[in-house]
């Protein structure tokens, strides 16, 4: 693509700030096309005022028939958010929804109003699922339960359900105030894969527990405690040392900084509701460094609807796309006031490096902290089709009253080729509740039970 992000190499096409200056000068570019079309519009009706002065009433009539029908053929799209004129952008579209953050809809469709004017919104939710996750919520032990699965190709989201016990009406899916935990291991991966070149057979080293991460950790002394383990592997597990060690000696603080910027951290998410910027603050400490890496602090934030970017990356061949939940807005007549379209961001890491950290993903489930979850999964009918993978995290919060519960992963069939990627956090109070893998586990099932159920009925009433 031409906008690839190559991080830190000398030959970047176009970096954050350069996507940035194009996305502004594009919108300067509009705002000056819309001011020439009032310009001219305030020259004519001057124009017309002064043919009624001079030449009379009589011709008026006709003078303002012909500039109805020269209206009538402009292509001009009005900025507005209102009335029969188009909206042209998610922003647009937020204001006209008046910060809907689509709290659980049960409806593919619904009615928005404004200034007496009904219009109707369709949703990209598949029905089926929604309705599927909604009722299978448990919320008995949890504070808050975020939901959200995406076509990594399109950006579409097909699910969307949420839990706020101190909020009900809050959208947990587009809250940035998760800890990110080991989630974020999977942008250390990203990083060292395309930066440096480690693939999942890469031989490290690490000493002491594997999920604890003590200054003594990031030495490289070797000791007959000293472990080895595979990239993979030590993905796969979790292994907090290791990737600690990776963030302090391989990357470093600007290499971190700008992987995860890539990513999304610290820039704000293109979306049609309100939704807050994960963040990410990164110093040169080199314990810091080694905490940021593995995820192992409670100061890098993210909301379940950016996991579910970051693991759509990684699934569409180091493709970012931009997230959209409106198929298209109509006015009570028909006419389409707002229809969506796929909007990729940039390509974050190659095609290669984004296949590596997938096998380190399917890993996960298959031999790593995934695979409780996903226990016998090759014995289920329907998954025993998919090809799955994911990354686990947990976090308790700085009193130990919440603990935080992430999975992010996808299922991918094998035949077909069609995917779905799910972001799951929950964060469990007194007592563990629902686990966020199981969550992930029965909405890949539901989603694919439908599709061949779809697929089956289609190949026999072909047949």
């Amino acid at each position: 693509m031409d906008n690839r992000f190559s991080v830190g190499e000398s030959s970047v096409r176009m970096d954050w700030r350069d996507y940035q200056t194009r996305l502004n000068r594009i919108a300067f570019d509009r705002r000056r096309t819309r001011r020439m079309h009032r310009y001219a519009a305030v020259l004519t009706l001057l124009i017309v005022i002064w043919f009624w002065m001079f030449k009379g009433c009589s011709s008026l009539s006709s003078v303002f028939v012909h500039f109805r029908d020269m209206e009538n053929v402009q292509v001009i799209e009005p900025l507005v958010s209102h009335g029969n004129e188009k909206l042209h952008d998610k922003k647009e579209v937020r204001e006209f929804l008046n910060g809907n953050s689509f709290v659980n809809l049960t409806q593919k469709g619904f009615d928005s109003h404004s200034e007496g004017r009904s219009y109707r919104v369709l949703t990209t939710l598949d029905m089926s699922l929604q309705h599927f996750m909604i009722k299978n919520l448990s919320t008995a032990n949890a504070r808050h339960i975020g939901i959200v699965a995406i076509d990594p190709s399109t950006g579409r989201i097909l699910s969307m359900v949420g839990f706020d016990r101190t909020n009900p009406l809050n959208n947990s899916c587009l809250d940035s105030v998760f800890p990110a935990a080991s989630i974020f291991k999977i942008i250390t991966a990203a990083a060292v894969v395309d930066k440096c070149g480690l693939n999942q057979e890469s031989p490290l080293f690490f000493t002491g527990g594997k999920h604890t991460l003590y200054k003594s950790q990031l030495t490289d002394k070797y000791t007959k405690y000293t472990q080895k383990i595979t990239l993979r592997d030590s993905f796969a597990q979790s292994v907090n040392a290791v990737f600690g060690k990776i963030g302090y000696q391989l990357l470093g603080k600007m290499v971190i900084e700008q992987y995860a910027a890539a990513f999304g951290f610290n820039h704000p998410i293109n979306f049609e509701a309100p939704i807050n910027s994960s963040f990410l603050s990164v110093d040169d400490d080199p314990y810091q460094l080694a905490e940021i890496a593995s995820g192992y602090n409670r100061t890098t934030m993210i909301s379940p609807l950016h996991g579910a970017l970051i693991g759509a990356a990684i699934l569409n061949q180091g493709v970012m796309v931009e997230p959209t939940m409106i198929d298209y807005i109509s006015d009570q007549a028909g006419q389409i006031l707002y229809q969506s379209r796929v909007e990729p961001m940039k390509q974050v890491i190659s095609a290669k490096s984004s296949g590596i950290v997938v096998g380190m993903m399917e890993a996960t489930v298959n031999s790593g902290t995934g695979r409780k979850a996903f226990k016998d999964y090759q014995k289920d009918s329907v998954l025993a089709q998919l090809d799955i993978g994911g990354k686990t995290g947990s976090m308790d919060n700085q009193v130990h009253e919440a603990h935080y519960d992430w999975f992010v992963g996808f299922a991918v069939d094998r035949v077909s080729g069609k995917k779905v990627v799910v972001s799951v956090v929950v964060a469990h109070e007194k007592y563990i509740g629902t686990r966020s893998g199981y969550y992930a586990r029965i909405l890949m099932k539901q989603y694919f039970s439908n599709y061949f159920s779809v697929a089956e009925h289609k190949s026999k009433h072909k047949g």
